[in-house]
């Protein structure tokens, strides 16, 4: 189906204003106010856009897709490739996922831990920081290799690559470092810096169990299942369902915090209020249906302190980790725009049209300066940032057809409501 020409047209208005316009240059005409659908628009277009800007090709010939389009970040990083798979997959080809895919397999050590990066000359990296931030391997690549295999599969439905791939896939989620008693992804907290936790945290000295890395393996292990019974392995598989519904009991249980209405980051060091994290486990149907309303009315109720045009902070207003990088800067205060899908997603819940004007001043903000990696204030940094552009779409969509099933079903809105689209394969 063609866009219509109100669509075209803003497009083609909003390419044609400059990236970066100079201090205090006033706008000769206001432009209207663009609705959801031209935003949503817009932003597919600037994903494919940025993506396919990105382009490197590696020694061995495999097309990279680093995290910014231009100089910035010299290596392929997994999770951030896994991020424009979730929100613009349709933006490779084929071949490009498979080689993405292979990549990421063969550059998991020998006892399964899997890789933060991997250099253009075929170097893994198992450590962010090319190398030197903690001690062990970061406790989400695993997950994201996961990720990155399933959704490959989807796209393509390459049997021989998952024939290939399975084995090692298995391997490496059994090396992600957990807990035995609650299963939830551990870090060690009887060393200074044991190993980093999400790679969007990964300045954070997290300790304890740990929050996000433990959403990334329930989410990892559905799609594990998903991919075992493609193979024909369901004992296997129905192990891997059972394990994410062992750490989704396990999340709702050691993290929540009923007094805030959110989920906490880590159990030892850095127990802050997780805004992105909360936010994630509504979107994976973990958080079960009081706390995600209450999540919900949460960012409601605290949008002011947690929002700075459509893009999201990662701590409560005021707060900041208790170890981390420096305040009012990068993972300690800014504010991104990768966890805004699942926060709109969210948001949705009590408020729909709030959610609507997150996604529009997002792409407004975009449009001004460009998809940047975070903002705080005035000051955007790092433009053309795949993940800013890419990811949101993943979970705007949710939301989209969240709404599209309450308005077929009117009905059965609190049922819909209640189960939050529980379990989705996402």
């Amino acid at each position: 189906m063609k866009p219509k020409a109100h669509v075209f047209a803003a497009v083609l208005f909003a390419l044609a204003i400059p990236l970066f316009a100079p201090k205090g240059t006033a706008k000769a005409v206001d432009a209207p106010s663009p609705t959801l659908g031209d935003s949503i628009t817009w932003l597919k277009k600037e994903a494919h856009r940025i993506i396919r800007a990105s382009k490197r090709i590696m020694k061995d010939g495999t097309s990279a897709f680093p995290p910014q389009a231009g100089s910035g970040y010299e290596a392929f990083w997994l999770r951030d490739f896994e991020y424009t798979l979730e929100g613009s997959i349709d933006t490779y080809s084929d071949q490009e996922l498979t080689d993405a895919c292979r990549l990421f397999v063969r550059s998991l050590r020998s006892d399964g831990a899997a890789v933060d990066c991997v250099k253009f000359d075929g170097t893994p990296v198992y450590m962010p920081g090319y190398g030197s931030m903690g001690k062990n391997p970061v406790a989400d690549g695993s997950q994201f290799t996961v990720g990155v295999a399933w959704h490959t599969y989807r796209k393509t439905g390459d049997m021989a690559l998952l024939q290939e791939v399975v084995d090692s896939l298995v391997k490496t989620m059994k090396a992600v470092p957990r807990n035995p008693d609650t299963g939830l992804v551990h870090i060690n907290a009887g060393e200074d810096w044991d190993r980093c936790p999400y790679g969007f945290c990964d300045t954070i000295r997290q300790q304890g169990d740990i929050l996000f890395c433990s959403l990334l393996y329930v989410q990892a292990s559905r799609q594990l299942a998903d991919l075992l019974n493609a193979v024909q392995r369901h004992v296997e598989a129905d192990y891997w369902r059972a394990e994410s519904e062992r750490v989704a009991t396990s999340t709702r249980q050691v993290f929540w915090d009923a007094d805030a209405g959110l989920f906490r980051a880590a159990t030892v060091r850095c127990r802050e209020h997780d805004i992105w994290g909360s936010a994630f486990a509504v979107y994976l149907g973990v958080a079960d249906g009081g706390q995600s309303l209450a999540i919900a009315n949460y960012f409601k109720n605290h949008y002011s302190h947690i929002v700075q045009n459509g893009q999201i902070r990662h701590l409560p207003g005021g707060v900041y980790w208790e170890q981390g990088c420096a305040r009012d800067t990068y993972q300690n205060g800014a504010f991104w725009a990768t966890p805004t899908g699942w926060f709109v997603y969210t948001l949705d819940l009590v408020d729909s049209r709030l959610a609507d004007q997150t996604v529009i001043d997002m792409v407004n903000d975009f449009r001004k300066a460009g998809a940047c990696e975070w903002v705080i204030g005035s000051k955007h940094h790092l433009p053309h940032y795949l993940a800013s552009a890419s990811l949101p779409l993943a979970g705007i969509r949710a939301m989209m057809e969240r709404r599209k099933e309450r308005d077929s079903r009117p009905n059965q809105a609190s049922e819909v409501t209640a189960r939050k689209l529980a379990g989705p394969q996402r």
